[in-house]
This record gives structure tokens, C-alpha cells and sequence, in this order.
């Protein structure tokens, strides 16, 4: 039996990472900074990490231990206003996980896989252009820096030791439980707010989170996927108003969208402070999947319609059970 360690393991990835190696019948070793004790099952073992950085001891989680997917990380928040962004990163993304990374080796770990971010490639794609893994990268901002940064370092502990790595790049997560921005656009959609995004014409890759998880199970053992570095993604793209359209309708709450011009939406977004909200909703991130699909025989189980149809159910029966008092 395999045996896993998952960091990060009580985020929205990592509960549902737990939850599918478990039922693939592998043994799941979860590394949390708080115990959830609501969130986790009596056949997982719990390891508490207070802290992750370059201080951290990890020799108990990674005793016996075949593989690490490490999805801890000190995550991208828009707008931030530390004053010292790039440290603060620094001292989880880079040191935290090189710290990880090598005492892992020194254990005898098989593989590392990395959950990364495609905003490595950069921040938007251009008309009928694509990210594909091999593109020079092009990371904005603390958070981009700090993830290259990680997976150069992964990299150059792979070449000097026996430990494989492997490296995920994902756009947007999303799926039941999902938080922040979507299901933002959720509660406004199930509000029957109007929203001013009637005639944006942008396309936009997202990964279902049980395709992204199917994804990096794939990437444990994988024998292609040594030292190497993938995109992952639905295998389509849509426009913020195609967004809007089908999550409205899933919710049965049809969208109420109003045709206001993209340069006038530019414009208000500057004068309030929301240039990077605006270009998530604005601007075009189309990544290529085709290296991860033909090199590791995957392909994504859910369509991106169907994922955002459940996830849409799921958002319903959540809020009737909030509702509910359960």
C-alpha cells in the first residue's frame, strides 16, 4: 500500500484529495496546521505542523512515507497590502517547502509533487495564444515569483538526490466548497444582483477540483511524470459571460447581465482599486493541457459544464442546509 503524506490537507484541494485516496486505497497521512476534527476520517492519520518554514521538523510525518503532495502554501490574496509581500511568501512558499523537500529526500521519499499555479506562465493569455508548460516564464507579483522560485529550487534537490519531482500548474480551482471569488459570483447570481458583464468576450481556463485531484493521484506514480512539469485544466474554455450564463442557469437563478462596454469596466475598476479582480473577469488565461493528456494517458473526467453544474447543486444544497440549522 502506498503510503501519502498531504500537506495542507483540511483546504478545499486537500479535503478532496484525502478523500479519494482513501477510497484508491491508499494510506493518507495529513500534515494540517489545525485539527478539523469534523473533516476527518478515522482512516486518516493526523500530523499537527504549526508552523511551515525553513525551522519546521518534519521527520515524524515523513516516516515510511512513499510520496509528499504538498498543497500548503501561503496563498495569492488580491490587493494585499503587506509591506513586504515577497518575504512573507518567501518564508512559506520557498523556505517552508524546500525545507519540506529535503528532509524528504533524506527520508527516502519517492516523489514530490508540488502543487504550483499557472500564473508561473503569467497573468493572461492573448488572443489565440495558449500557456503551455515549456513557455519562458512570466510571473507577476509575490506570490507568482514565489512559486518559480519554489519549483527551480525542487528541481535542482531532484538532480542532486533520488527524489523525483513533479510539478502542477493549475488555473482556478473550483467545485462543491468552493470559497472566495466564485462563490462570490454565486451569491451574487442567487441574489439576482445585475451584474455589468453582458458583453465580455474573454476566455478563461478553470480545473474542476476532482479533475485536478484525479490529476495529481495520477501523478504519484506515474513513471512519465518524473521531473516534470504540467498544466492542468477542463480542456475548454469560456468567456466570464458564458461563466455567468451557465452558472445561472445550474442555480436556476438566470443571470441578470448587463451590456456595459469592456473599456468603461476598465475604467470604474481603476478608479476603485480592482485592477486584478478586473483582470480575472476581463482578461483571457487559456492554458494547453495536451502534454498532460497525451504523456500521461489523462484526461479530465468531468467536462467544465458538468463541473460547474455540480458545483452549482452543490452551492444550493449547502445554502438549504445553512438554512436548515444543519
Amino acid at each position: 500500500m502506498r503510503r501519502i503524506l498531504v500537506t495542507g490537507a483540511n483546504g478545499f484541494v486537500g479535503r478532496w484529495l484525502t478523500k479519494k485516496l482513501l477510497q484508491r486505497n491508499y494510506f493518507v497521512r495529513n500534515a494540517v496546521r489545525r485539527q478539523a476534527l469534523a473533516d476527518i476520517s478515522s482512516d486518516e492519520e493526523i500530523i499537527i505542523i504549526d508552523n511551515i518554514d525553513h525551522t519546521t521538523k518534519w521527520e515524524r510525518a515523513l516516516a515510511c512515507v512513499d510520496c509528499v503532495v504538498h498543497l500548503a502554501a501561503r496563498v495569492h490574496v488580491m490587493n494585499e497590502k503587506s509591506e513586504d509581500q515577497l518575504s512573507n511568501y518567501h518564508t512559506i512558499n520557498v523556505n517552508g517547502t524546500v525545507n519540506l523537500a529535503k528532509q524528504a529526500a533524506e527520508c527516502g521519499v519517492r516523489r514530490f509533487v508540488y502543487i504550483s499555479s499557472i500564473k508561473v506562465n503569467g497573468e493572461n493569455t492573448i488572443a489565440g495564444l495558449k500557456f503551455v508548460p515549456d513557455d519562458d516564464p512570466c510571473p507577476v507579483g509575490a506570490y507568482a515569483v514565489s512559486k518559480y522560485e519554489t519549483e527551480l529550487a525542487l528541481l535542482a534537490i531532484s538532480s542532486k538526490t533520488s527524489m523525483e519531482v513533479v510539478i502542477i500548474r493549475p488555473p482556478l480551482v473550483y467545485g462543491p466548497g468552493v470559497k472566495a471569488n466564485f462563490k462570490n459570483l454565486m451569491n451574487w447570481l442567487d441574489k439576482g444582483i445585475p451584474l455589468p458583464f453582458g458583453s465580455i468576450y474573454n476566455k478563461r481556463s478553470f480545473v474542476y477540483v476532482e479533475n485536478l485531484v484525479d490529476l495529481i493521484i495520477v501523478c504519484i506514480d506515474h513513471p512519465k511524470a518524473k521531473n516534470e512539469i504540467f498544466l492542468a485544466g477542463d480542456g475548454a474554455s469560456i468567456s466570464t459571460t458564458e461563466l455567468l450564463v451557465i452558472l445561472g442557469q445550474a442555480l436556476e437563478r438566470p443571470a441578470r447581465l448587463v451590456r456595459v462596454p469592456h473599456g468603461l469596466l476598465e475604467i470604474a475598476a481603476a478608479l476603485l482599486g480592482k485592477r486584478s479582480l478586473a483582470h480575472r473577469i476581463l482578461g483571457s488565461l487559456q492554458v494547453d493541457i495536451s502534454k498532460t493528456v497525451d504523456l500521461l494517458d489523462w484526461a479530465p473526467a468531468y467536462t467544465l459544464n458538468e463541473g460547474l453544474w455540480k458545483t452549482a447543486k452543490a452551492y444550493i444544497r449547502d445554502k438549504a442546509g445553512y438554512e436548515a440549522g444543519f
